[in-house]
């Protein structure tokens, strides 16, 4: 597989109309116009668990153009960006943090006028990606520097240190170096890659003195080779610190710093308190398949586990309530086994009962607790796992959070663990909080399983619960959380706050802790207990979903104030960074964001065509999806999307299997794809065997608004600037194949780019659609059972099954479940299928 560098026309197309696989069948000249030397090094600093991360990156062209250097890293999603800067030329130019708002004013003008700008977006499990790229003069090159602050959080007894180093080229100069400053002292240190073979291990270097680590990995470009004549780089992964600090007994470690302080709290030797378990299990329909089966997998290895003083119940929820006994068991050998045949048995179908789970549950812990039949010291909890968005009554998300948690009382501690993107995880966040108990997305992989035991094992050995930090009042003000519900081994308690000035000198902590002042020492940076203090305060005030509408406002306004003090791009601000406004064209505004709890979490949205042809459309708002096939003769050119405010249009046109046997189905497929954007003035033809480009009129211009990436034999991903992503998938066949021919398939991506305007076979669905299932059935075929669906003011029967979604998998796809619609799609299209039937690839009225 090969993927090539985006394909930018101002400095390399001066034509009108060229086939793209042409430029790119000439791969060693492409390579030597596009060619780029990189500077790479990451350096990390940690003071007592704070960790400041700067990232510079110096690209340099090197070709007889002009071209766009690109600037994409990966940091993790508990961190702040605290700097951004670009050197061009000689000249720095440093970002600003403003409110986001006012940011995204900057950033609409330099997107309307045709600008770059960088974003930070979700990618994958623990890292936000950071992305922007910039215009470098031949010859020339350009600096970036990023600085991200973040607290190590402690899980499984150890803290984590994950750079993610993927420069996709070799890199003339690479470095990572971390410098880890620990004054309780440092109890064991490992480095490793998951990228670093057996050659590249002596490189990893570590040295460790009682309260000081050094870290250091920089391999040459030769050690970086896959092979001794290769282009392609080992540099390709995760690179991992991991460490934990020297405990003594007592109460834990204070430090203070400028006049601010920090408690770490996290006991040695503690004996494990038993719990009183009730995992609440979600069961509904979209359930169905593999989410089922790996919940099964994964409560049967987490019964197994439950040590013998342990209590535990199980209740499952789809339309109506169930429980395995009305009363929680002893985790005794044989309760456990009929609990695991009970879980066996489980079986998804209906809707989507929530609350009514989550309140049965409730009422069993206080029932048992009444009847003082559980140990005093016992920790009550209820896990609660699901996918979907609760859909009967009741249904107003925060009523249900209000029930919920008034029924609790503070009494008990809730983990939700939301199952899958569609899940509404901002709901179950908040549930989660306002019951002392937190939310974890487990993503639908095949590790689901891994994950869910995972999670479990976080909080499985509760050491401690009402925790209460007590400081004498007249020494201390803007002091963070100091309540907490549990403690569960592994894990560590941080406090931090201000001193007055009646404590500068002498801080009377009414607990016994083990107390060290630390002033200017070399090894700290500068003010990082205060920064630690800031970061702590606005992650706190960003979690506050409890109290009156006024006091989460006021919150919210103090989230802000510190974002701004501090430097910190936090949900509530930007970083804006601005290139001096030259005649030629506007100034650049390049932002860094940190997306709301709502975004990071938000799905990307998919609607996709492929195969005979099938037609994906999923709604994430819906936690579901939508198919249908269209059937209709070979050569037919149907349109797909038309925006008429964005100027968009696709068309596509079906071909068919080379040979039909007598009597039997026509098999057709899509073969070509027309995209026109009228407002850049593109066209864009893609078939199996071309891709072809065109501008229609003079100048390349209207190019630079289009990237192109091509995986050779696999897909073209389509990206209009500032807008939406299109992917093609190319699925190819034996050539002397008796009856299939190559065919393509089609997907959209971030389509909430669109207008509300937008309609055609598949854009009439970008902006959502409103149904209702009920009245499941079984249906023709075992395994996929029927229902009546209400949409569009139509009553249809449709049938659960799925569909193949191919763009991850080329060869064997991946299943998307779905409800059916029969009969090309009539009752959910606007019309009939035959409406969008046009007589051009790039007809567009």
């Amino acid at each position: 597989m090969q993927i090539y560098k985006y394909i930018n026309a101002r400095d390399s197309i001066s034509f009108q109309c060229t086939d793209i696989l042409h430029v790119l069948n000439a791969a060693s000249n492409f390579k030597r116009w596009f060619k780029i030397s990189l500077i790479f090094s990451i350096d990390c600093n940690v003071a007592s668990r704070f960790a400041h991360t700067v990232m510079t990156s110096t690209a340099l062209n090197k070709a007889n153009v002009s071209q766009e250097v690109f600037f994409e890293v990966e940091l993790p999603k508990t961190a702040f960006i605290t700097n951004f800067s670009m050197s061009i030329e000689g000249k720095t130019y440093v970002g600003e943090v403003k409110e986001k708002e006012k940011a995204k004013k900057q950033y609409e003008k330099a997107v309307s006028s045709g600008q770059t700008a960088g974003l930070v977006k979700a990618s994958g499990r623990k890292m936000e990606k950071f992305s922007v790229s910039v215009n470098i003069a031949a010859h020339s090159g350009v600096t970036f520097t990023l600085t991200y602050e973040e607290l190590l959080q402690r899980r499984f007894g150890n803290y984590e240190i994950m750079i993610r180093v993927k420069p996709k080229q070799l890199v003339q100069e690479f470095q990572i170096v971390a410098d880890i400053h620990e004054p309780q002292g440092i109890a064991f240190l490992d480095a490793y890659g998951t990228f670093i073979t057996n050659e590249l291990l002596p490189l990893v270097e570590k040295t460790v003195t009682d309260k000081k680590a050094h870290v250091s990995f920089s391999p040459t470009i030769d050690q970086q080779r896959k092979c001794p004549d290769c282009d392609g780089t080992l540099i390709d992964g995760d690179f991992f610190i991991k460490y934990d600090v020297k405990r003594t007994q007592g109460i834990g470690d204070v430090q203070i710093v400028n006049g601010y302080f920090v408690h770490f709290f996290a006991p040695s030797d503690l004996p494990q308190v038993p719990k009183n378990v009730i995992f609440c299990i979600d069961v509904s329909g979209s359930m169905y398949g593999k989410k089922i089966m790996q919940t099964k997998e994964a409560l049967l290895s987490i019964l197994k586990d439950l040590p013998e003083n342990d209590y535990f119940g199980i209740v499952i929820f789809s339309n109506d309530i169930n429980v395995w006994r009305p009363y929680l068991s002893q985790a005794t050998p044989e309760n456990i086994q009929l609990a695991q045949k009970f879980i066996m048995s489980l079986q998804a179908g209906g809707g989507t009962n929530l609350h009514d789970g989550v309140i049965k549950s409730i009422e069993m812990l206080y029932k048992e607790m009444k009847t003082n039949s559980l140990a005093d010291n016992s920790v009550p909890m209820i896990i609660l796992l699901t996918d979907g968005v609760p859909n009967t009554w009741p249904r107003d998300l925060p009523q249900i959070q209000e029930s919920i948690r008034d029924a609790i009382g503070g009494n008990i501690t809730l983990f939700c663990l939301g199952f899958g993107y569609d899940v509404d995880y901002p709901f179950l966040d908040v549930l989660a909080k306002q019951n002392n108990g937190l939310a974890r997305r487990i993503y639908e992989d095949s590790d689901a399983v891994l994950q869910l035991q995972g999670f479990y094992d976080e909080v499985a050995s509760p050491l401690l619960s009402e925790v209460h930090f007590n400081y004498p009042d007249n020494t201390v003000s803007a002091l963070t959380g100091s309540y907490f519900k549990q403690l569960f081994n592994g894990s560590e308690i941080v406090v931090a706050g201000r001193l007055n000035d009646i404590a500068m000198n002498d801080f009377p902590i009414e607990v016994s802790a083990l107390g060290t002042t630390f002033p200017d020492e070399e090894y700290i940076f500068g003010d990082f207990t205060e920064r630690l203090w800031a970061y702590l305060t606005i992650q706190q005030l960003l979690d506050k979903k409890s109290g009156s509408a006024e006091e989460r406002v006021n919150a919210t306004a103090e989230a802000l104030e510190l974002s701004l003090k501090y430097n910190f791009v936090t949900p509530l601000t930007s970083m804006v960074v601005i290139k001096p406004q030259k005649e030629e064209k506007p100034e650049d505004a390049l932002i860094a964001d940190k997306l709301t709890e709502e975004l990071t979490y938000q799905p990307t949205d998919m609607e996709g065509i492929d195969g005979d042809p099938h037609f994906i459309i999923e709604l994430p708002d819906q936690n579901d999806a939508l198919c249908f096939n269209i059937d209709e003769k070979p050569g037919t050119i149907f349109n797909l999307v038309k925006d008429p405010l964005t100027g968009i249009v696709v068309n596509g046109q079906t071909i068919g299997d080379k040979k039909v046997d007598p009597g039997t189905r026509v098999n057709t497929y899509f073969g070509s794809f027309g995209i026109i954007h009228d407002k850049f003035g593109i066209r864009l033809m893609v078939s199996t065997q071309k891709i072809l480009v065109c501008a229609n009129y003079k100048g390349s211009s209207s190019f630079s608004s289009m990237d192109l990436q091509v995986t050779k034999d696999r897909s073209l991903t389509v990206s209009l600037r500032n807008s939406v992503k299109f992917v093609i998938i190319l699925h190819k066949v034996w050539k002397k194949h008796p009856y299939h021919q190559d065919y393509l398939g089609f997907y959209t991506l971030d389509s909430h780019f669109f207008s509300q305007s937008v309609h055609g076979l598949i854009g009439q669905f970008y902006n959502g659609v409103e149904f209702e299932v009920s009245e499941v059935f079984p249906g023709q075929d075992e395994g996929k059972p029927d229902a009546l669906m209400f949409v569009k003011g139509h009553r249809v029967v449709v049938t659960r099954g799925w569909q193949k979604d191919f763009r991850q998998d080329v060869k064997n796809g991946e299943n998307v479940p779905c409800w059916f619609i029969h009969h090309n799609g009539t009752g959910l299209i606007d019309g009939v299928h035959t409406d969008y039937i046009v007589s051009g690839l790039f007809k567009t009225i």
